[in-house]
């Protein structure tokens, strides 16, 4: 499965309309606030790790991380369909972006265009 399935797939389960939404949108707000939500239990799962097992991740702790990510790449792949943008192009300007960074010696550092 590439990223367009994943997406076209993804999208057949939002409760929320399935098609383009405006950013003021119901739908829109309530996606991207599932997304922080989503993002916020994966920090919350980690720092549940370093705090009651000593940083030690465990067979479990992947599978329950797993899962996690998975609900974070869904809330992407939906507003990346309300947004009219493709997972797959997502994913590759994101790698561009990266390998440029790389190649000119600005992978760390700060701001989005450095």
């Amino acid at each position: 499965m590439d990223f367009n399935d994943y997406q076209k797939l993804a999208i057949l389960t939002d409760t929320m309309g399935g098609k383009p939404q405006p950013i003021d949108s119901h739908a829109f707000l309530a996606q991207l606030l599932g997304l922080v939500g989503e993002t916020g239990e994966i920090a919350e799962k980690f720092k549940k790790i370093y705090r009651d097992k000593d940083g030690v991740f465990s067979p479990d702790d992947k599978k329950e991380m797993t899962k996690e990510l998975g609900d974070v790449l869904w809330y992407i792949s939906v507003v990346c369909t309300y947004l009219d943008i493709s997972l797959q192009e997502l994913a590759e300007l994101n790698i561009e972006k990266l390998q440029d960074r790389m190649k000119r010696n600005k992978l760390k550092g700060s701001g989005d265009n450095r």
